[in-house]
């Protein structure tokens, strides 16, 4: 009696334990609250009054889940508290909250609990438990060093070029720094930076970050490991010893790069709104500068409203693309996109297996990657839907508007202020669940996994 009592105790136990992915979505979902709370304070708003509840959520959500989508002009809306604010929550949504948490609790502990790093490795999609000690550190100290380099040249070149005061100088480096590493969007002008679609000392110290912070954590991990094993052993280095995953995302960054420069610039080209005026160089740079924002930084250096629609469908790819996974960046993942892509390419081929860079992928990862893509098409399918039966507003804005939330870009094309506060609702509901991911959100709600002892006889329907 007394083992079975225990049994039933810890039986219990387990179905009252929260799942990772559980504490996660709880982790997101309470920083949001705070963010808001914080973000409706008196001395966070320009001016009488303290911002509306609706105001403070989208700004939290947005700058939580590294968005950039905007309801109001950060530049001249918040005051310098609300922007620190908001400059937090784009951090601690950068390393996860429950990144964030374990690092803390390993400054105080030294340690990391079992308990702790299951959940560390939930939110940055560690393969095994054995390396979230060792990723999670690598988080903190690589983004800080990206952040701190990246702030150094944007705070001199608006120091220098600009003549910006030193200290206005060093908050505009340091706030565009954090913001386009963790592929956030928020700027500090009220044109994004417009402004500075021609300057490449501001314009590429951005897309470093952006693109470095899209790669994924495990990505940069491993190059650096690789170029510290250079630095030992020179001559040695190959990227025969990538794993899957960096090679798939350095192939695909690339190729995504190199199309999207070439479909935006090529059609935006003599467009008179956006890079017609520029000289080629600038056109190139601007060009360049959009490809590399779609893939979730949401930064825009020329006008998206008046972007051509055949550019906006193009960037409506790229963004859903997105970028590396256990990143700042959001979207399906290049890697989700490259499943979907192999498979593809084996049917047409009519091979059985698909076979990646020498390895044969597994069954389980065919089934992740076609669930995420339809629940993705799914979700911005339905959002955009109802959003055209609240508005009179265009197919393609709206469809880019929603893409964008979800795949966390924060690009707009202006229209995200004028929305009812129930389509501002569903952007934010949008951003919640493209952050977490469509895989995250629904293990974290599920009440139980459940497991079949059986299977079912095989039949084959007619494809196609």
């Amino acid at each position: 009696m007394h083992s079975r009592a225990v049994r039933e105790r810890g039986n219990t136990t387990k179905r009252n334990r929260l799942h990772p992915a559980q504490v996660v979505v709880s982790g997101f979902a309470l920083t949001i609250l705070v963010g808001t709370a914080l973000l409706m304070l008196p001395n966070a708003r320009v001016g009488p009054g303290a911002a509306s509840f609706l105001e403070a959520l989208f700004t939290a959500t947005s700058a939580v889940c590294v968005t950039g989508l905007t309801v109001v002009d950060t530049a001249v809306y918040w005051t310098p508290f609300g922007q620190i604010v908001i400059l937090f929550l784009i951090q601690i949504g950068g390393f996860g909250i429950m990144s964030f948490a374990s690092v803390v609790g390993l400054a105080i502990a030294r340690k990391l609990s079992l308990r702790s790093r299951m959940t560390a490795a939930a939110e940055t999609k560690s393969v095994g438990l054995e390396d979230v000690k060792g990723l999670v550190v690598g988080v903190v100290r690589i983004s800080l060093a990206i952040e701190a380099t990246v702030a150094l040249m944007l705070g001199l070149r608006f120091m220098i070029g600009y003549g910006e005061p030193v200290g206005r100088a060093v908050w505009l480096g340091v706030f565009h720094s954090v913001s386009s590493f963790n592929n956030a969007g928020f700027a500090l002008f009220s044109d994004n930076l417009m402004g500075y679609a021609t300057d490449a000392w501001i314009c590429l110290p951005i897309c470093a970050a952006v693109i470095l912070g899209g790669l994924g954590f495990p990505v940069i991990v491993q190059l650096r490991r690789q170029l510290r094993a250079q630095v030992r052993q020179p001559f040695r280095w190959s990227i025969r010893t990538w794993t899957m995953n960096t090679r798939i995302v350095i192939a695909g960054t690339i190729a995504l790069l190199v199309l999207g420069t070439a479909y935006i610039t090529a059609v935006e080209w003599s467009n008179p709104n956006t890079l017609g005026p520029l000289d080629w160089p600038g056109k190139l740079l601007a060009g360049f500068f959009q490809a590399v924002q779609t893939r979730t930084a949401g930064f825009n250096s020329v006008d998206i409203a008046q972007l051509d629609s055949a550019t906006l469908l193009g960037m409506d790819v790229l963004m859903l693309i997105g970028g590396g996974p256990a990143g700042t960046a959001g979207g399906i993942k290049i890697t989700t996109f490259a499943v979907l892509f192999f498979i593809l390419w084996t049917e047409v081929r009519g091979q059985v297996a698909v076979n990646v860079f020498g390895k044969r992928l597994s069954r389980a990862v065919h089934r992740e990657a076609i669930t995420i893509a339809l629940l993705a098409v799914g979700v911005i399918i339905a959002a955009t839907a109802v959003l055209m039966l609240m508005t009179d507003i265009s197919l393609d804005a709206l469809l880019f508007e929603t893409i964008s939330a979800f795949a966390t870009v924060g690009l707009s094309t202006g229209i995200t202020s004028g929305l009812p506060w129930g389509g501002q609702v569903i952007l934010i509901l949008l951003m919640f669940i493209g952050r977490l991911g469509p895989i995250t959100f629904a293990s974290a709600i599920a009440l139980r996994e459940r497991h079949t002892t059986y299977e079912l006889p095989k039949e084959r329907p007619i494809i196609g």
